[in-house]
């Protein structure tokens, strides 16, 4: 069959809006009608090249669809899925989940062995390819999803069925922003009631965490951010307190906190870089907690930190992905918390934008005018 669908060519491009062809599901694989495709910064990480290489430098990704953060119905099943069926609602997992390795078992489906080649050519399944160009080239899809497509072919490992009533667009934002910053507070940092905690970046994840450290009971929750929209959006989301850097939120920390420190430091920028984390730690008390949510460029080595300091105050750096939980489990939950009025998803979307539009809602993301923008299909 034939669908539209966004594709970047290479790192620098605008992305492409062509119409390319798409194969039946195979054996485990799913057609899915996509509904709604959330515009995350770490697509614009291939554009920029920071994630466009595999970790030996050469790049296999291009020419891709991207989006791995939607939602949309299934229209068609492959042989042996029967986990979904024809007509659910269903929201995408960048990370699939197949709940056999030790991983799953284990109750970390965020780490499901299948993930690691999400940034690999072909399905998950086996390797080879459903989507292709108009010449009959191949297509890869980002994290093998391609949200940023009227249709896409997937993987039942990579889907979460979720209640119809709930509605697309929350149920894409839940796929991957929501789920990973609202978890990086709960899951990672482990905040608890009345701590003090600091989010460093308040786009699509960062605000999430604030709403996972307003959950977990936490007394002060200072957000940082340099753009002063983003600022004022905060105290939606949870925060009490803002500051325009790390640097400025020191004197505000001690303040609240008697000189003691946050519990607690989220870092969700946009793009993380080495120099982010020795501010993220002297932001941080003895025994406290840095989490590291936002991507940095895939081939970074570097990071600043004062290792002496960090041994004899005790303190703990952690990475996450996913906010450290299981989609099948986490997506649902969090679809609740909405349904129940405890959790902001209808305040995270700025704007939405057609297929069409997929590059002025980039650039909107660039210029600090969005929290969350949306792709809404027809």
């Amino acid at each position: 069959m034939r669908t539209r669908a966004a594709v970047l060519h290479g790192i620098g491009q605008d992305w492409s809006v062509e119409e390319v062809e798409m194969d039946p599901p195979q054996r485990g694989e799913v057609l899915v009608k996509t509904a709604v495709a959330g515009l995350c910064h770490s697509d614009e990480h291939l554009v920029t090249g920071d994630m466009a290489s595999s970790l030996d430098g050469e790049s296999t990704i291009f020419p891709v669809i991207g989006g791995h953060e939607g939602s949309g119905t299934v229209v068609e099943v492959g042989d042996g899925v029967t986990d979904v069926a024809v007509g659910d609602t269903v929201a995408v997992s960048f990370v699939p989940a197949c709940g056999r390795c030790r991983w799953c078992t284990s109750g970390q489906q965020n780490l499901c062995d299948l993930g690691i080649g999400t940034m690999q050519p072909g399905m998950v399944t086996d390797g080879t390819h459903r989507h292709h160009l108009a010449d009959g080239s191949d297509l890869n899809t980002l994290a093998k999803l391609g949200t940023f497509a009227e249709h896409m072919v997937v993987a039942s490992d990579s889907l979460v069925k979720v209640d119809p009533d709930v509605g697309m667009i929350p149920a894409a934002l839940v796929s991957c922003g929501v789920a990973t910053g609202f978890g990086s507070a709960v899951n990672r940092a482990e905040v608890g009631a009345g701590d003090t905690v600091v989010v460093v970046g308040c786009g699509g994840i960062g605000s999430n965490a604030l709403q996972g450290a307003k959950a977990a009971g936490a007394k002060n929750v200072v957000a940082v951010d340099p753009a002063e929209f983003k600022r004022e959006s905060a105290a939606t989301f949870g925060a009490t307190h803002t500051a325009p850097s790390m640097e400025e939120a020191m004197e505000l920390v001690g303040g609240l906190t008697d000189g003691v420190m946050a519990d607690a430091v989220i870092v969700a920028a946009g793009v993380v870089t080495g120099d982010m984390i020795a501010p993220a730690q002297f932001l941080t008390r003895k025994g406290g907690t840095i989490v590291v949510t936002g991507l940095a460029p895939m081939m970074q080595m570097d990071v600043q930190l004062n290792l002496f300091e960090f041994a004899m105050m005790n303190k703990e750096l952690k990475g996450t992905v996913f906010g450290s939980g299981s989609p099948r489990v986490e997506v649902p939950r969090l679809l609740g918390l909405y349904q129940a009025g405890q959790l902001k998803l209808d305040e995270l979307v700025t704007r939405t934008y057609s297929l069409d539009e997929i590059n002025q809602g980039y650039q909107d993301m660039r210029d600090d005018k969005n929290i969350r923008g949306v792709i809404v299909f027809d």
